[in-house]
């Protein structure tokens, strides 16, 4: 959805890289067990890390919009050293309490099948979520398996980093904080919120831009 529908993997391989996208777990055509035991912590950046050895990757770069952020902060913090790194739609407050974002989510799997109002804040969630077909139970057990983010994960992104982030989002905290506090990281703002930076061209511009640098 967000990489192919709206171009910027495209984008990205037109400045000359090799774009590979993992299918998460309970994403996409992805397995969608419900036993918990398929969901342990970290479960995310463990598969992250198996495929890139499985691929035998050794240059390579490394980034994920929001969940997928997310998921390339504990890769990193937790040993993955790639050429550069890029984190969007992630801010410092949403990986510090990453309990609250999650918790918003498992809110949202509860009320799935209630009808609200549009202006409920769980609404436009709910209605992304229908709308790629996820299964609830697996996505529960999912956002089980991550836990507030270690501030000193931050500290391994030594590599040159971009926080890209859209103008009205603030689902996260503050992206210009996130960038402030890594040694290398430099923010760039691209117009929408949450939801609808990920469908504007700036998003795979900007990352295109930054990976060629």
């Amino acid at each position: 959805m967000n990489w192919i529908k709206f171009g910027h993997a495209a984008r990205i391989s037109a400045a000359g890289f090799r774009v590979i996208m993992p299918d998460l777990r309970a994403h996409g055509q992805s397995g969608r067990p419900h036993g918990a035991d398929h969901y342990p912590k970290g479960i995310l950046a463990r598969d992250l890390r198996e495929l890139i050895k499985h691929l035998a990757l050794t240059d390579f770069d490394l980034g994920g919009f929001s969940l997928g952020a997310r998921t390339t902060v504990e890769g990193v913090g937790e040993g993955l050293v790639p050429r550069r790194a890029i984190l969007g739609g992630a801010g410092l407050e949403g990986l510090r309490n990453w309990e609250r974002r999650k918790n918003f989510f498992l809110e949202a799997i509860a009320l799935f099948e209630d009808k609200l109002p549009r202006t409920d804040s769980h609404w436009l969630s709910i209605q992304f979520m229908k709308s790629q077909k996820i299964d609830t139970v697996a996505a529960g057990h999912l956002l089980e398996s991550f836990e507030d983010t270690f501030m000193d994960w931050l500290q391994a992104f030594t590599m040159p980093t971009l926080v890209v982030c859209g103008s009205e989002d603030d689902d996260n905290g503050s992206a210009a904080e996130l960038a402030a506090a890594m040694p290398h990281a430099t923010f760039e703002e691209i117009p929408g919120t949450h939801m609808s930076s990920v469908t504007k061209p700036e998003l795979g511009e900007a990352i295109a831009r930054f990976l060629a640098a």
